[in-house]
């Protein structure tokens, strides 16, 4: 026996795992004097169970799933906390080549002015000419109904007059399925974290038509959460959780260390994916931050924009109090104690005004109805019932 805390920290095999990995790897851990066994999961579904039964302590997680679990509107019903942001973007959309091709001859020209919002109108094309023909609905995938991924392709599907709910068929598939589910023709398209988008690109099978940057630069993307309970039992051990993870974070956002970054998380224990597939994001400039810019802060108007969300798209009752959610769930306090040990700012705020993040304002991507006609709009509304 060490005598040191024993945690169980879960993650799922995506590039914004790196600050649980590299602390891991770095010896971060053990100089907090923690004993801890990270555990690759399968689903964020396989995520929030294990932390609700207590057989994780804490994970990486979506950034609005804490949220959603202390409100109860998902399955499981656990007063969650997000203590510290892992990272900020990270995310593209990728469509199959086929559909794609859909795309080109259906409208060339909106596709040659290459805005994100034209290529969404692009889409909607091709989603009345399907419907005209009576041909199958577009698909495309997130990784959980309570994910920044979720809310970023409603978004671009409304910037481009299409109805998420109405048009097309939204579904979840795990990250690491998402290559596999692509491929098989399950689905037309997909929005994940990477490396995923990279390995549909790597088998010809996928082109990248949209980044997270492209709706929102700087989009909180993953945190790290843990139940409420652990978190009041257990202070100072999460306070210490969360240094190590900051030491690991700072270290990643060194340009030098990248490389190596990548030749870890490539390990089959981890991404189990080629070092040079990885590097192809990893060496992007902003598109994975880690540190930089207060990336670690759990911004409680982060959590305000997700809230609104959930309660736009009908996930949450108007009536929420979003301000207390916020405040419940996004745990400043327990970030600045370790920060504050670690000799790292914060800022003196805990919330910014609306669009201070560079996060949409929801009045400028309200979905437009498209304009079909009354058989049409039937057709689409009975496939629409049997998803």
């Amino acid at each position: 026996m060490t005598g040191r805390p024993r945690l169980k920290v879960g993650f799922i095999p995506i590039i914004d795992c790196a600050p649980v990995v590299l602390a891991e790897e770095l010896g971060a851990f053990e100089r907090q004097s923690l004993d801890v066994e990270i555990r690759r999961e399968v689903s964020w579904a396989n995520v929030r169970d294990k932390l609700a039964l207590g057989l994780l302590d804490a994970s990486h997680i979506l950034a609005p799933l804490p949220l959603a679990l202390t409100l109860g509107i998902d399955s499981v019903n656990v007063p969650m906390v997000n203590v510290m942001t892992l990272q900020l973007n990270g995310n593209a959309l990728t469509l199959s080549q086929g559909l794609w091709r859909e795309m080109e001859e259906a409208a060339p020209d909106l596709l040659a002015g290459g805005h994100a919002a034209l290529v969404a109108k692009a889409l909607a094309v091709v989603v009345r000419t399907r419907v005209a023909a009576g041909g199958p609905a577009v698909t495309l995938a997130s990784v959980f109904p309570y994910s920044a991924q979720n809310y970023m392709v409603r978004l671009w599907l409304s910037s481009g007059g299409i109805d998420p709910d109405r048009d097309v068929r939204l579904v979840v598939v795990p990250p690491p399925h998402t290559v596999a589910h692509l491929s098989g023709g399950v689905i037309d398209g997909y929005c994940v974290g990477e490396p995923w988008n990279q390995r549909a690109v790597a088998v010809g099978i996928g082109r990248v038509v949209l980044t997270g940057p492209d709706i929102w630069k700087g989009m909180p993307e993953k945190v790290l959460g843990t139940t409420e309970a652990f978190a009041d039992k257990n202070p100072e051990t999460l306070k210490a959780l969360v240094k190590a993870l900051l030491e690991a974070s700072q270290w990643l956002d060194e340009p030098g260390n990248r490389a190596e970054a990548a030749r870890l998380l490539a390990s089959p224990r981890y991404l189990n994916t080629p070092s040079e597939i990885i590097s192809r994001t990893l060496d992007l400039a902003d598109f994975h931050l880690f540190h930089r810019n207060h990336a670690n802060f759990p911004w409680r108007s982060h959590a305000d924009w997700f809230l609104k969300q959930m309660v736009r798209w009908g996930q949450a009752s108007p009536e929420i109090d979003i301000e207390a959610v916020s405040d419940r769930v996004y745990r400043t306090d327990l970030f600045r104690a370790a920060a504050d040990e670690m000799g790292i700012a914060c800022p003196d705020v805990d919330r910014l005004p609306p669009g201070g993040h560079g996060e949409p304002l929801l009045a400028a991507v309200s979905p437009a109805p498209m304009d079909y006609p009354t058989r049409l709009m039937t057709q689409t509304t009975k496939r629409g019932h049997s998803r």
